[in-house]
């Protein structure tokens, strides 16, 4: 009942920018967190960045370089992605938390991922 859509990856030579974009729609009645993780291969997931409430958090390998904000009257959350690095290589995922209608607890729900590419 609730899509999250992932769209903005590509190919980008070192020391560019890219903008990720990730829209819930569908059942969604409150969101709580939004966030982005990303995983390079044979590596585990690890978490990118997050965005509640007047807070945000970052992995330190991105502090500084990466943005994320949100549009709640969107339901989309940005990460804004500069200064890429070939470590940044990996493919990125949208998590968003937050209940359907009708629901007490939130719940996670994840996108299809986008593949970003840093090479020159």
């Amino acid at each position: 009942q609730v899509q999250v859509v992932e769209s903005g990856g590509g190919l980008v030579q070192p020391g560019g920018s890219l903008r990720l974009s990730c829209a819930a729609s569908g059942n969604i009645a409150w969101i709580n967190t939004m966030g982005w993780y990303r995983r390079a291969p044979g590596k585990q997931r690890e978490l990118v960045a997050s965005i509640t409430s007047g807070r945000t958090n970052y992995a330190d390998s991105v502090k500084g370089r990466f943005t994320i904000s949100r549009d709640d009257a969107k339901n989309t959350v940005y990460l804004q992605m500069n200064s890429l690095k070939p470590e940044d290589t990996a493919v990125y995922y949208c998590n968003v938390n937050g209940r359907t209608t009708g629901a007490l607890l939130a719940n996670d729900y994840w996108g299809q991922g986008t593949q970003v590419t840093v090479s020159s």
